[in-house]
């Protein structure tokens, strides 16, 4: 009994561990300088849902990493929501706004899995610009967001199922 607790445990620290270095990849400086997506609420949201759904993307197809790939949803839907909340809107609002996040995530991780998949780099640039608003005086920004979306998938494709499974997403020790 105590060890399914222990497993347990275990389980929610490594999603913790993993979703810390997604946020922390989310705030990168370049994300909103070089590549132009918006630093606002929205724009925020754009660069999380990025890089969760590059993790989601590198864990589908490794039947030991779905578990792992459902709980990191799970997490990311309660960030969601305790950031829906500190932004002070109001309790019987949430599951209004949850269920309009929750949709446009999941319809961006369809819009973006095909052109990753094939790694079409200017299929990606047309997905990302018809989903995140960024500035007309930053016409390249959609494929520079998609560059980056590929060299990350290329990094995490290299990353061993281990080093995920551990709490890591990179290489470095």
């Amino acid at each position: 009994m105590f060890e399914r607790f222990r497993i347990r445990r275990r389980n929610r620290e490594i999603v913790d561990a993993l979703y810390a270095q997604i946020v922390e990849q989310s705030r990168q400086p370049c994300l909103f300088t070089q590549m132009a997506i918006p630093d606002t609420v929205m724009g925020r949201f754009e660069a999380l849902s990025i890089h969760v759904f590059l993790v989601l993307f590198r864990c589908k197809r490794v039947a030991a990493l779905q578990p792992l790939a459902q709980d990191l949803v799970d997490r990311f839907m309660t960030d969601l929501d305790g950031s829906i909340r500190e932004l002070g809107i109001g309790d019987q609002s949430v599951p209004k706004r949850m269920k309009r996040l929750a949709a446009m995530f999941y319809a961006r991780a369809d819009a973006y899995d095909s052109p990753l998949e094939a790694e079409d780099r200017d299929a990606l640039a047309r997905a990302l610009a018809a989903r995140i608003a960024v500035p007309e005086s930053s016409p390249d920004a959609a494929r520079d967001i998609a560059s980056y979306m590929l060299k990350r998938n290329s990094e995490l494709r290299a990353l061993g199922d281990d080093r995920i499974l551990s709490g890591h997403l990179s290489s470095e020790v």
